[in-house]
């Protein structure tokens, strides 16, 4: 049995609020951490996006075996 749960129109509005209050809040904070991150040599990109390009290719073949 599944159950559908509806959101009112005010329960929208202060999910909104919330969700914006929290950016504020934690806004300094995130933007003065990615000032002073360390940035990535050009093998430590490689090695992130080399599986990440192999599991899109997977997924691509999967889907492309179901047609």
């Amino acid at each position: 049995m599944e159950r559908v749960v509806a959101v009112n129109t005010w329960q929208a509005v202060l999910i909104g609020v919330l969700v914006l209050l929290v950016l504020l809040w934690w806004g300094p904070g995130i933007k003065e951490s990615v000032r002073n991150t360390r940035r990535g040599t050009a093998e430590e990109w490689r090695s992130a996006l080399l599986p990440i390009a192999l599991v899109a290719l997977f997924v691509v073949l999967l889907i492309a075996m179901t047609r």
